[in-house]
């Protein structure tokens, strides 16, 4: 059994949900963030534990891209088809999953909706996250987690200026009120700003 998605796999896994929901005449839409949405903006090109996805489609807005809500779960139609995936690929179950959609609760950076970028995988609509939110999402996460970890890595990768960084940090401090958090965080930012001026 693999326990990791290769770029290409991340591809492919999510071609293959697209072209089973579209041949059972189904659909659905759903937003990732993380090492898999960086990976299909091509920002690194690294394998990933897993595609998260921290929201998934709600209908369609007036300009007739998906509107986003909280997800209780991978949708059904979806799901259905993940547990084929899981399957032909040889995947660890909950390669796919919606772990990362507990950031609800503390809310997600305004305005997140609008700067998400839609591709069409056949029945499948992937939004992938903003430029501006990776980076907020990947400052909060090295600043809560470890200065060693893979999170560190992806945020040099997005190369931030200093204006990207002030402002993602003002979102940041919205998720953790303690000041010890609020040191590793200066110190996070002062890292990152000596790593890609």
């Amino acid at each position: 059994m693999k326990d990791t998605l290769s770029p290409s796999e991340i591809e492919e896994t999510l071609r293959r949900l697209g072209e089973l929901l579209e041949h059972g005449g189904r659909n659905a839409a759903i937003v990732v963030v993380g090492g898999a949405a960086l990976n299909l903006l091509g920002v690194v090109q690294r394998n990933t534990v897993d595609i998260d996805v921290i929201a998934v489609g709600g209908g369609v807005g007036p300009t007739g891209t998906p509107m986003i809500v909280e997800p209780k779960g991978l949708p059904l139609d979806l799901a259905e088809e993940v547990a084929r995936v899981t399957r032909d690929f040889n995947l660890p179950p909950g390669w796919i999953n919606t772990a990362v959609a507990s950031q609800w609760r503390t809310g997600l950076p305004p305005g997140f909706a609008d700067r998400i970028h839609w591709r069409q995988y056949g029945g499948l609509s992937v939004g992938l996250a903003g430029r501006w939110d990776l980076i907020a999402f990947k400052l909060h996460a090295t600043a809560d987690q470890d200065m060693r970890s893979r999170h560190l890595t992806d945020l040099l990768a997005l190369q931030p200026s200093r204006e990207e960084l002030e402002s993602a940090a003002a979102w940041v401090r919205t998720q953790d009120a303690g000041p010890e958090f609020h040191v590793i965080l200066t110190r996070v930012m002062a890292h990152v700003a000596a790593h890609t001026s």
